[in-house]
């Protein structure tokens, strides 16, 4: 009886470590397996967005130099910003690069590149408002986007007592509800007031308010927990494309130079 224990105890030490080697890849193995990084966007300008229908923008171009230093392509997903951690979780995508703030939070959830940008949360008005609006909020209908560093503003900084908060899908929406006058107020990130309310554009008649910024942050790129191997790629890919200068000539194309924090060596 022994002997038959010992051999079944035996039998269940190699299943186990048969399927130990057999297990789930380390995460830049599964990315590198397939030939190609899934990346996580929203659309919004100047990051990421369709021009004549072709995806452009400055996080479409850094993503794409930096999957060709790692040898993979580039194979872009749009998702619900709400939702970005369960589809990074879930595999749906490797990674979230698409102006997502660094917190503490999000640290502990997830693995973050270095910082490569600078950022802030703006208050977006009708023109004729921006005066008005600079002073107080109260009664005023503010629109952010659901999951957004905005929504945070929003819904916690003390200027906003008083203003009535409504979520919307994206960034994007967040404007175009302000455009079409069902909003007052949208909380966006500074970085797409550059690339949006420009002269000649569709939002051209809305406005930055003026000394009304909130919560100054980084942008990094978002894997899943526990991507070390991932993580030193993508940063040393970050760090090459910045010393050979091609860092700051996509951030020069869309406005956006001055807010790039990984500089060349």
């Amino acid at each position: 009886m022994k002997k038959i224990i010992a051999l079944m105890l035996s039998l269940i030490t190699v299943i186990a470590l048969f399927a130990g080697c057999g297990g789930e890849k380390k995460d830049w193995d599964y990315i590198a397996d397939k030939g190609k990084m899934v990346i996580g966007i929203t659309y919004f300008e100047p990051m990421n967005y369709k021009k004549d229908g072709k995806l452009v923008g400055f996080e479409t171009e850094f993503a794409e130099a930096v999957c060709d230093e790692l040898d993979v392509k580039a194979d872009f997903q749009e998702i619900e910003w709400d939702s970005k951690e369960v589809e990074l979780n879930s595999k749906s995508i490797d990674c979230i690069w698409n102006g997502l703030t660094i917190t503490d939070e999000r640290k502990e959830n997830m693995d973050i590149s270095t910082p490569y940008m600078e950022n802030k949360q703006v208050m977006v008005v009708k023109k004729s408002n921006a005066k008005k609006f600079a002073k107080s909020v109260k009664g005023a209908k503010v629109v952010a986007e659901a999951g957004s560093a905005g929504e945070e503003v929003a819904k916690g900084d003390k200027f906003f007592k008083g203003s009535n908060y409504v979520a919307a899908d994206s960034q994007a929406k967040a404007l175009m509800e302000v455009k079409s006058g069902t909003s007052d107020i949208a909380v966006i990130d500074y970085v797409m007031s550059i690339g949006t309310l420009k002269s000649g554009s569709d939002y051209a008649d809305l406005a930055v308010v003026e000394g009304k910024d909130f919560a100054p942050e980084q942008y990094g790129i978002a894997f899943r927990k526990d991507s070390p191997e991932t993580l030193k790629k993508v940063n040393a890919a970050i760090q090459k494309l910045a010393d050979d200068g091609k860092l700051d000539e996509i951030a020069e194309k869309y406005n956006l130079k001055d807010l790039i924090l990984v500089k060349g060596k």
